[in-house]
């Protein structure tokens, strides 16, 4: 009998004869996620067992194992023998002595001797007999003891399901290059993707000596936060101020949002291609700003011909906050300091810009001089 920590995927068995591929990225980043932990990770069809770990690290292991996008769920268990006394002997180890209870039972195995029901009442009258405070309710018990009978002459017996984050393994759906402002909204927008099994960059826009210092760790926070959950643990800096201050001097003040979001697209883009990433990724929610209106949507996207992902784009704010708290980035994207979006903000931004408008106003800029300019102050912060 062998302490263990049993998991499940999610959406992988759904993939026909490319699971094996899925199931390989999977256990990749369980074993990048346990990384320094003390531990054996094993696959026992369709399932995954971490074994051999320090049991004073299993509240730390089950945490990370939380994060792994692709984990259905997972629980604390024991790893026994698949005969009844063995599985018993488990048994006791995970059953409640007083109160209402249930034997559940499933069989991967179905070439064992005892049907489910059969091994659920015999394992069930043993408890009874031991535990004379115990009562068995079928419908809503208080407890219940999982059996699992696996091949090969093994079973596992625990006493919970613990949710996993769900999703697709990170790896398995291409790879983006996240806008990431330091709001509440684009660490979300780069997690939900993630979620779908997307490799995710994280791309960081400031406009210093307009934005300081504490914006930028705090952005580089955000990003150790998301590193968790399987993101990649590096992000790129931009500095927008020449732009910003060109788009400022010389064009309507009404369009400085506009024109900006414009800017920053062109340099995501080619940032994105020397990366190899396949599309960018933004918080935008359509009409939360009014920069996010279809107009200004369709404006920032008329510049660039990479695909822009927008997972956000029917959320409202609550929603989205609600996600940010889950995911622990809530707390820090709303301290007190300021993005480049907010340098030079007009009074009354326009709400529904016309193209051709946008267009004759950002033709009184240098705009592959402000590009080139911008991407020379790229910087890589590999976390």
């Amino acid at each position: 009998m062998e302490k263990v920590i049993i998991i499940r995927y999610a959406e992988i068995h759904l993939k026909g004869k490319n699971r094996g591929y899925f199931e390989r990225v999977f256990a990749v980043n369980l074993e990048k996620s346990l990384k320094g932990m003390r531990h054996e990770l094993h696959r026992m069809s369709g399932r995954w067992l971490v074994e051999k770990f320090d049991q004073a690290q299993a509240e730390e292991i089950e945490t990370r194992i939380s994060r792994v996008f692709g984990v259905h769920s997972y629980s604390l268990g024991y790893l026994v023998g698949s005969e009844l006394d063995e599985i018993y002997a488990g048994v006791r180890l995970v059953a409640p002595r007083e109160g209402t209870f249930k034997v559940e039972t499933h069989r991967g195995y179905k070439r064992y001797p005892m049907t489910s029901p059969e091994i659920s009442a015999a394992i069930g009258g043993r408890l009874i007999h031991d535990f004379p405070a115990l009562r068995v309710d079928v419908h809503t018990p208080q407890n219940t003891v999982y059996i699992d009978v696996r091949e090969n002459g093994a079973a596992l017996v625990f006493g919970s399901f613990e949710s996993g984050a769900g999703g697709m393994p990170v790896g398995t759906a291409g790879r983006g290059l996240l806008l990431i402002s330091g709001g509440i909204d684009s660490p979300v927008a780069g997690y939900m993707m993630a979620k779908r099994g997307m490799t995710v960059e994280l791309l960081h826009f400031h406009s210093y000596p307009y934005t300081n210092e504490g914006a930028k760790e705090k952005v580089i926070t955000l990003a150790r936060i998301l590193s968790k959950y399987s993101l990649t643990a590096r992000i790129t800096t931009v500095k927008m101020t020449e732009i910003q201050e060109s788009i400022h001097k010389h064009c309507a003040e009404e369009l400085n949002v506009t024109l900006l979001r414009r800017f920053m697209f062109r340099v995501a883009e080619r940032i994105a291609r020397a990366r190899k990433a396949q599309c960018l990724v933004t918080g935008e929610s359509l009409g939360q700003v009014a920069s996010q209106t279809m107009e200004g949507l369709a404006s920032s996207n008329a510049v660039v011909t990479l695909p822009v992902l927008r997972p956000l784009i029917g959320f409202d704010k609550e929603e989205i906050i609600t996600l940010a708290k889950k995911i622990g980035t809530f707390e820090t994207s709303i301290l007190p300091y300021e993005d480049c979006c907010t340098v030079f903000l007009p009074e009354f931004p326009a709400i529904k810009p016309k193209l051709d408008y946008i267009e004759r106003e950002e033709s009184k800029l240098d705009v592959e001089t402000l590009v080139n300019n911008a991407l020379s102050t790229a910087e890589i912060i590999d976390l």
